[in-house]
């Protein structure tokens, strides 16, 4: 495969009133230098940096790594008032262009704010461009500068979906946008990263990564990759994706943007790209075996997912992100839509493209359902509260978390399944019609709860008001194991393991035991656990003359069936802040896991072939 940029032909600028250029102003520092001109401000300009980033649901503060804000009007130095955490007034003299100047400490080695040393720089625009209130919609110009010194001396490349208008081989020089928003909604990667190319539907793609170890198979990477992009650009538009007279395809490029490190995961969705990061050692190694590592299964579903929001939350979306608000938090209870149904369709897509089977993907769901059904929050919070407290719960989750809400990624993704499957049972269509009719009617834009329960209609005959209100409004069971057996697929319950039978979830690692959750109703609460403690050991009680009291030290959980034997009632030795407890505990039984098998395959098949 070969590994040359995508070449793209510079266009002619628009007259841009409102122009960024970004240095690298010290590798080491972790220091960017952002200079803003905009030519005709207003007397008294305010310029704002956002507070959040779209597709990312916290309140991250990214004016906090904003210093040394300066302004000038040729020789005049106008006066510059902060009036918040993130917003500042200049008193500008009309009639002539206001320059600030300004840098950005990047020290943050995510997908969602901004990364630079001498390895690799990365900036998303809302966390380097201030925005200028009055003038969000006029043209902006982005001016990339290449680092006069990288590691080693290697050459940096850059790579961005912003439309260049004069850019060297390298990629840096000047891109357009044409509003804050696109400029806001458009990553940059610099650095000596590894670089492929290829068409899907006639669309050109890139796909670039930084950290990338010898061993990696861009070949194979590309290739699956591309089937993935193909499945979903054929899953919206029909066979007649991006052929000749087939229907107009919402892209005409895409990036793909990958930081491989030693250990992370996640993804954030653009317009035109993505940034994902993964650990190295999931990407696809040459000469491994025929057997696909779960880690690369993982990362392929991860690029299904981003992917699959260029239709789903980046085009469609929530009614109320058709505006974004950058200066706080934007609520909407329809998450456990565009991110659950997405979660859906990612593993499932990844089916259909060919890159696993049908008992992969089984076990992919099978996972799905036990991580909902080993949530105590999701009696609790119905799914759509989950994702109206976003802000709150899902992004700052603590010991209390999987007590108190459900994942809108998990249970929604659930959801999608039961109307996927309560359709095709019904023989009315599918899921897939459902979304597909939603894109069409709403030309690809903003859509409410009320969009959704419309397009259920629109294709089964009969309201899902009831369905809605049950599996979305509340916390009742979803019919989970019913609908499965209709297609194919019954469920076993299995014995769970140590964790899950206590009701806790914990850290092993050192010889030590640490908990890091008690689970509501479980066990291990009743008798008195609590996050953070160390636990320690056990003892037992003397059982019989002949049988004298033991005590044990445990470095897992798995250790405890060894230890214990038959015995169901013993103590616990706990550590809580430097103090020793002794915690008495029964074990309980009857704790199971699902797990999924195929009794009728040729169901299964149909509906996971679509």
């Amino acid at each position: 495969m070969a590994t040359k940029a995508v070449s793209r032909r510079a266009t002619a600028a628009p007259a841009a009133g409102v122009r960024y250029r970004v240095e690298c102003a010290d590798l080491h520092a972790h220091l960017f230098a952002v200079t803003l001109t905009i030519d005709a401000p207003a007397a008294l300009q305010r310029v704002t940096l956002p507070v959040w980033i779209p597709g990312s649901y916290l309140v991250r503060e990214f004016a906090k790594n904003l210093q040394g804000l300066r302004a000038t009007q040729g020789r005049r130095k106008p006066t510059l008032t902060q009036v918040d955490k993130c917003s500042w007034l200049v008193d500008c003299a009309p009639g002539q262009p206001l320059v600030l100047h300004y840098q950005v400490c990047a020290y943050d080695n995510s997908v969602r704010t901004a990364w630079l040393d001498a390895e690799r720089g990365f900036f998303n625009g809302t966390s380097l461009c201030l925005r200028v209130e009055g003038q969000t919609d006029a043209p902006h110009a982005l001016d990339i500068v290449a680092p006069s010194l990288a590691a080693d001396g290697a050459a940096w490349s850059c790579a961005t979906a912003l439309v260049p208008t004069k850019v060297d081989k390298q990629g840096f020089g000047s891109y357009q946008a044409s509003g804050y928003d696109e400029l806001a909604d458009s990553p940059v990667e610099m650095g000596a990263f590894w670089s492929a190319e290829f068409d899907a539907c006639g669309v050109p793609h890139r796909f670039v990564i930084a950290g990338a170890a010898a061993s990696f198979d861009g070949d194979r990477l590309i290739a699956d990759t591309k089937a993935i992009c193909e499945a979903e650009m054929r899953f919206w538009h029909g066979d007649k994706a991006g052929k000749r007279g087939g229907p107009k395809l919402p892209i005409d490029r895409y990036v793909f943007m990958l930081n491989a490190v030693d250990d992370g995961y996640g993804g954030l969705e653009h317009r035109h790209s993505t940034a994902l990061i993964c650990n190295r050692r999931d990407l696809p190694q040459r000469g491994e075996k025929k057997k696909q590592a779960e880690g690369y299964t993982t990362l392929m579903g991860l690029i299904s997912h981003e992917y699959f929001h260029t239709w789903n939350v980046k085009r469609m979306r929530p009614a109320e992100f058709a505006h974004y608000d950058y200066s706080r938090e934007n609520y909407t209870q329809l998450l456990w839509f565009f991110e659950g149904f997405t979660s859906y369709y990612d593993d499932l897509l990844l089916r259909r493209a060919g890159r696993i089977d049908d008992g992969a993907y089984l076990r992919l769901l099978n996972k799905t359902i036990n991580q909902v059904q080993q949530t105590p929050g999701r009696l609790v919070q119905p799914v759509a509260n989950a994702s109206f407290d976003a802000w709150v719960k899902y992004y700052r989750q603590d010991e209390q978390t999987p007590n108190s809400t459900v994942s809108y990624y998990t249970k929604g993704a659930l959801v999608a399944l039961c109307f996927d499957l309560t359709l095709r049972h019904e023989g009315k269509g599918s899921l897939d019609d459902v979304m597909r009719h939603l894109w069409t009617h709403s030309g690809g834009g903003p859509i409410s709860e009320a969009d959704i329960a419309a397009a259920l209609e629109a294709v089964s005959g009969r309201s899902y008001a009831q369905e809605l209100a049950r599996w979305v409004h509340s916390t009742e069971e979803l019919p989970l194991s019913q609908l499965l057996r209709t297609h194919g697929v019954a469920t076993l319950e299995d014995p769970s393991q140590q964790a899950q039978v206590l009701g806790l979830r914990v850290a092993e690692a050192n010889g030590s035991v640490q908990v890091k959750v008690v689970l509501r109703g479980g066990a291990a609460e009743k008798a008195g656990f609590s996050a953070n403690d160390e636990w320690i050991g056990i003892e037992l009680p003397a059982v019989g003359k002949k049988k004298s009291a033991q005590a044990w030290r445990i470095a897992k959980l798995d250790d405890l069936p060894l230890y214990l034997g038959d015995t169901t009632k013993f103590t616990a030795i706990v550590a809580r802040d430097r103090k020793l407890l002794r915690l008495p505990l029964t074990m309980p039984t009857g704790v199971t896991t699902w797990r999924l098998f195929t009794h009728d395959a040729a169901k299964v098949t149909g509906w996971l072939a679509g």
